[in-house]
C-alpha cells in the first residue's frame, strides 16, 4: 500500500529548511544582533553628543525621540525576524517526525481489516533502532521487527514510496502458503472464524478470521473468489531462488537482514508475494496508533 509518495521528499524539505532556518538564527544571534547594538550605541552616542552640544548652547533638548530611534536600530529585519520564530517549530517538528514519532495516512484497503480507508496512524521510528534521517541509515540498534508487526517500509521498487504491511517472516522463517493458510517454520498457523467483512472499497463481502501468527493474534480477511495467487505479477526480486510458485500458493525462506510483508487483506495487497523481501535498511518504524478517521472517530485508538 502506498502511503504519501512524496514523503522522502518532504523529509528532506524540513531537513533543507530546518538549516537555513537555523543558520539564519544563530547568525542574527552571534552576529548580526551585535552589529545593530554597535550601530546603535554609536548612533546614541551622536545623538547625546548633539544634544550635549545644544544644552551647552543654552537650546532645547531633544530627548523625546530617543527610545524610538533606538528601537528602530535594534528591530530585526523581517526575513530574520520570521526565520528566527520558524526555526524552533521547523527543528522541533523535525527532530520528532526523524526520531520519535511520524503521522500516515492510510490510502487503500491492504491492511483492512485491521487498518482501514482514512485511518490517520502513528509510527514508532525509534523501535527498530535510531536512524539518521534522509540517509536512513541506523546508527543505534534497539530491537528487531518481530512476526505480526505491522511495519512502515520504504517500498524496495521504489524508495521514494512507503508501504505498510505486516511482518510475516523474520530472517531465516520459511514462509509457506498454501490454499490461503500460512505455515511458518512447519508450524501451521490457526484460524477463528470471525463474522463476515464487508469491503466498502469493492463492495463485497470477506471472509474474516483471527489468524494466530506464532502468538499474535490479528485480524485478517480473505475473498474466497480470488485465487491465492496470481503468478503472472510475480516480480523478478533479490533472493527470488529462494522461492517457488504454484497455482495454489508460495514457499519461501527468508534471507538474512531481509524481512516477508503481507497485508491482512490478503487477496487484495501486493507484498512480498509479489515483488519481494524488505531489507532492514529500508525499514521506517512500527505502526501502533490510529489518531483519527475523519469518516468514523471511532477508529481511534490502537489495533494490534
Amino acid at each position: 500500500m502506498n502511503l504519501q509518495a512524496i514523503l522522502g521528499n518532504f523529509a528532506l524539505i524540513l531537513f533543507v529548511l530546518t538549516v537555513i532556518t537555523g543558520v539564519i538564527w544563530f547568525l542574527d544571534r552571534f552576529y548580526l544582533a551585535k552589529q545593530r547594538r554597535q550601530l546603535a550605541d554609536d548612533t546614541l552616542r551622536a545623538f547625546d553628543a548633539r544634544n550635549a552640544q545644544l544644552s551647552a548652547e543654552g537650546l532645547k533638548l531633544q530627548q523625546s525621540g530617543r527610545a524610538q530611534m533606538e528601537a528602530n536600530l535594534l528591530r530585526q529585519p523581517a526575513w530574520i525576524e520570521y526565520s528566527g520564530s520558524f526555526f524552533p517549530v521547523i527543528a522541533m517538528v523535525f527532530f520528532v517526525r526523524s526520531f520519535l514519532f511520524e503521522p500516515f495516512k492510510i490510502p487503500s484497503s491492504s491492511m483492512v481489516p485491521t487498518l482501514q480507508i482514512g485511518d490517520l496512524i502513528l509510527v514508532n521510528k525509534f523501535s527498530y533502532g535510531i536512524r539518521l534521517p534522509i540517509w536512513n541509515k541506523k546508527i543505534i540498534e534497539v530491537a528487531s521487527p518481530q512476526r505480526g508487526d505491522v511495519m512502515v517500509f520504504r517500498f524496495p521498487r521504489n524508495l521514494n514510496e512507503n508501504y505498510i504491511k505486516r511482518v510475516i517472516g523474520v530472517p531465516g522463517d520459511k514462509i509457506v502458503y498454501k490454499n490461503k493458510h500460512l505455515t511458518v517454520n512447519g508450524q501451521p498457523l490457526t484460524y477463528e472464524a470471525l463474522p463476515d467483512y464487508l469491503d466498502d472499497e469493492k463492495l463485497i463481502y470477506l471472509k474474516q478470521y483471527a489468524e494466530n501468527l506464532t502468538g499474535v493474534t490479528h485480524k485478517m480477511a480473505i475473498n474466497e473468489q480470488a485465487a491465492p495467487i496470481a503468478l503472472q505479477n510475480v516480480f523478478d526480486f533479490p533472493s527470488r531462488e529462494q522461492c517457488s510458485y504454484d497455482y495454489d500458493g508460495f514457499a519461501c525462506t527468508v534471507p538474512a537482514g531481509n524481512y516477508f510483508m503481507m497485508g491482512d487483506n490478503r487477496d487484495n495487497s501486493a507484498d512480498s508475494r509479489y515483488w519481494g523481501f524488505v531489507p532492514d535498511e529500508n525499514i521506517v518504524g512500527k505502526a501502533f496508533f490510529v489518531w483519527m478517521n475523519l469518516s468514523n472517530l471511532k477508529r481511534i485508538g490502537s489495533f494490534k
